[in-house]
């Protein structure tokens, strides 16, 4: 089986989440994507018709797969019967990438349906670490760490958000997942600056971007609050901070994600065009700039 699939290395270019509603449609028509992604927690059983889908989508098209519930950020032991069932998916499917977030979601024997923050102090610091390696050391391969959105800001936290990914990196080897959509959302609700954000993150670690749509609300005080709700359009502001990010990172993988009020396939396709269109702007705009620096050379 997996000598009919196609390589696994996900291209420069946008993707969809997949979702059952678009099975059919993707079998049928063969569209034009990147690649899709998945949720490992979604595949997780041995069998039926999602397996049947996926194994035949794979044979098509790359796929990343992301997990949402190791609790990588947890003070806790991770689950090492989880952890066994996101490997069993991820030698199942081969995936150009695999990737879980800097969050946690387990307490004792309590899974909470969130994706919560942590401070960032030497002790997280430390525990994130050691949870990375037993990963990256049981799955036989890199993971990627994606940035947070945030509705709370800890006070003991003593290193930057930007930092603490530096550092992580820097002691366990790990790529990073760089979500745009989360640092619009974080910076909003924080009061600071998303694109000072960017300029800041260690985009050299960079190997796959994400977009997603936020629900604007209020706080209890009238303040401006954004949700990461992944349930719309990916806003206006956020493809402006996804051009400057890819300025920064270069040609990316780009997902767009939307996992609640799912769209038509015609609608979720439209959004990974849209990111299609910013990389090859990006390219297109670096290409021109080395021709114009080649001819003043040249001509020097």
């Amino acid at each position: 089986m997996s000598a009919q699939r196609v390589n696994a290395k996900l291209p420069a270019r946008g993707g969809v989440g997949l979702k059952a509603d678009h099975y059919r449609t993707i079998l049928n028509e063969k569209p034009d994507m990147g690649f899709f992604e998945i949720h490992a927690e979604n595949y997780m059983g041995a069998g039926g018709p999602p397996h049947g889908y996926l194994e035949a989508i794979r044979r098509d098209y790359p796929l990343s797969v992301h997990g949402v519930g190791l609790s990588i950020g947890g003070a806790d032991p991770l689950n090492k019967d989880h952890l066994a069932r996101v490997k069993d998916v991820v030698d199942r499917y081969d995936p150009g990438l695999f990737s879980e977030h800097l969050a946690w979601s387990t307490h004792d024997t309590e899974y909470f349906n969130d994706l919560l923050p942590l401070p960032y102090t030497e002790v997280t610091l430390q525990q994130v670490v050691d949870h990375i390696d037993e990963v990256q050391t049981f799955l036989g391969r890199q993971m990627l760490l994606e940035n947070p959105s945030a509705y709370v800001i800890f006070k003991e936290s003593t290193y930057e958000e930007t930092d603490f990914l530096r550092e992580i990196v820097k002691r366990t080897g790990c790529g990073l997942l760089l979500d745009v959509n989360n640092v619009f959302v974080s910076a909003t609700n924080s009061g600071g600056s998303p694109e000072d954000y960017v300029d800041r993150f260690p985009v050299e670690h960079v190997q796959e971007i994400h977009l997603g749509g936020h629900a604007p609300e209020t706080d209890e005080l009238g303040y401006p609050l954004l949700i990461d709700a992944h349930d719309r359009k990916v806003a206006d502001p956020v493809w402006a901070l996804y051009a400057r990010t890819i300025d920064r990172t270069g040609p990316q993988p780009t997902l767009i994600e939307w996992d609640a009020n799912i769209p038509t396939w015609e609608i979720l396709a439209y959004e990974a065009e849209q990111a299609d269109v910013v990389i090859q702007s990006h390219i297109e705009a670096h290409a021109k700039a080395s021709e114009e620096r080649s001819d003043h050379v040249s001509g020097a």
